[in-house]
């Protein structure tokens, strides 16, 4: 499997909603789809469930959890280890996939590196405020002075495995400590995709 998209939510079931749409819109096919919710009390649970039990779960894998969890990146580092696919992509609850075909054009590629880095469009009321687009070679001051958007970036799951998982004594940005530790620390390979995700 080419793919997995890990998706973390905590009672938002309305932007849940709209990232489950996303993903079953998509052309593309070898993928899975793990869903790490939190023990939502808003009705998330019911949007999972619906979305666990509709055609499109035919078309690739839905695995999902919900229970309570220490925060966004224990959460996330629960969905790495259901995780089965060769890359990870980490869409959360309220994050979309911009096309149908967005898959599609990303793996249409000739991909080798580690670590994949798209565009990613950042919206504000629904319009787009900025678009992310990555560097041909991250380096230091790319991770400095913009960082990546972890909605558009595709990572080999066995980085996790090698470097280790997200380190869960940060609060906030241990996406930004993980780049750090593999790209910088470790000199592991990136990828510019030519595409908004």
């Amino acid at each position: 499997m080419k793919l997995s998209i890990i998706t973390i939510n905590y009672n938002n079931a309305a932007g849940l909603k709209k990232t489950l749409d996303s993903v079953a819109e998509q052309t593309y096919t070898d993928f899975e789809h793990i869903i790490v919710d939190g023990a939502s009390t808003d009705g998330s649970v019911d949007e999972i469930i619906a979305y666990s039990q509709s055609p499109i779960a035919n078309r690739h894998k839905i695995t999902w959890i919900s229970e309570p969890d220490t925060g966004i990146y224990n959460a996330m580092n629960k969905g790495i280890k259901m995780a089965n696919g060769e890359y990870l992509l980490f869409l959360n609850s309220g994050d979309f996939l911009i096309g149908e075909d967005v898959l599609e054009k990303v793996f249409e590629n000739e991909l080798k590196a580690d670590i994949l880095c798209a565009g990613c469009n950042v919206l504000d009321n629904g319009k787009v405020v900025w678009t992310s687009n990555p560097p041909d070679k991250v380096t230091f001051g790319t991770l400095y002075r913009v960082g990546l958007a972890h909605q558009s970036t595709f990572i080999r799951r066995l980085l996790f495995e090698k470097y280790g998982y997200y380190d869960e004594s940060y609060r906030y940005n241990a996406d930004i400590e993980f780049w750090y530790r593999t790209i910088i620390n470790n000199i592991v390979t990136t990828q510019r995709i030519d595409v908004i995700t």
